[in-house]
């Protein structure tokens, strides 16, 4: 596994800036996954298919596809 050592004269500083930099990015992933989850709703209220039967059927008619 590669590592990145980091000298830093004012390592307190530097931590702080990593903390800020997961705690946005833990948010941005969390505003995605709300996201998604949203799209998936609007899609299943859209076309009253549960995800799990729309990807039941996606397989299914992919396997059909490839075996026939």
């Amino acid at each position: 596994m590669a590592q990145l050592k980091i000298v830093c004269k004012h390592p307190d500083c530097l931590k702080l800036f990593f903390k800020d930099m997961l705690a946005k990015e833990l948010q941005l992933l969390a505003h995605s996954i709300q996201r998604t989850e949203s799209r998936l709703r609007e899609f299943e209220d859209k076309y009253q298919l549960s995800t799990e039967k729309f990807l039941h059927r996606y397989e299914n008619d992919l396997r059909c596809t490839i075996t026939g």
